[in-house]
């Protein structure tokens, strides 16, 4: 038997006996367990009163939602992307750089355009069915998948925010902090900080 199953069956059959949580804590504690080992064991099981200890719900992992989880992510990178990219085009245009020349690129904005259009209802549609509140107008909130996809998509969201500080931080200093750069940087960061915030609260499951 695996010590994860040791444990749980050990807190099982002390709350079978009647013993309350905080024994059972001081007990395992004294044992050398740890105290996420401890809270993991002890939220796994609701006292049954009468009954025997009931097993609460646990996150679970499906490849379907697994799959439908990878198409958001790509949906949201692309829209991310194709949305900063417009967003660089239309401050390029409100402000022009006098040492570049040349005719703006359209044909990246109509793509950007186009990709934004067939991705963005994409993104909507997969994000609101995967958080589809359950019975009670409780959210779904035990899906491994959407754990592992909002831990991964607040942690690019950091790092983009970190290599945006760091570049303007750069800039600032090499005398290259531009109002035209400043703008872009700032657009950068207001993604970057959506993106986390959307999903910060599903971190915990």
């Amino acid at each position: 038997m695996a010590a994860a199953d040791q444990l749980s069956d050990f807190v099982r059959h002390a709350m079978a006996g009647g013993h309350d949580a905080a024994s059972i804590r001081a007990a395992l504690g004294q044992a050398g367990w740890t105290e996420s080992e401890i809270d993991q064991a002890l939220t796994a099981w609701h006292p049954g009163g009468s009954l025997p200890p009931v097993p609460r719900p646990r996150a679970y992992v499906s490849a379907r939602e697994a799959m439908l989880y990878a198409l958001l992510m790509i949906a949201l990178v692309l829209v991310c992307f194709h949305v900063l990219r417009l967003g660089f085009q239309v401050i390029d245009g409100a402000i022009p750089d006098l040492a570049q020349s040349g005719a703006p690129d359209s044909w990246s904005m109509r793509f950007s355009i186009a990709a934004v259009i067939a991705f963005l209802p994409l993104f909507v549609l997969l994000d609101g069915r995967m958080a589809r509140r359950g019975p009670g107008g409780q959210p779904q909130r035990r899906s491994q998948a959407r754990r592992i996809f909002a831990s991964v998509t607040v942690l690019v969201a950091a790092l983009v925010l970190l290599g945006d500080v760091v570049a303007a931080v750069y800039a600032f200093l090499s005398g290259d902090l531009t109002l035209r750069l400043a703008a872009k940087l700032a657009l950068v960061a207001l993604t970057g900080l959506l993106v986390a915030a959307c999903y910060r609260e599903d971190l915990d499951g």
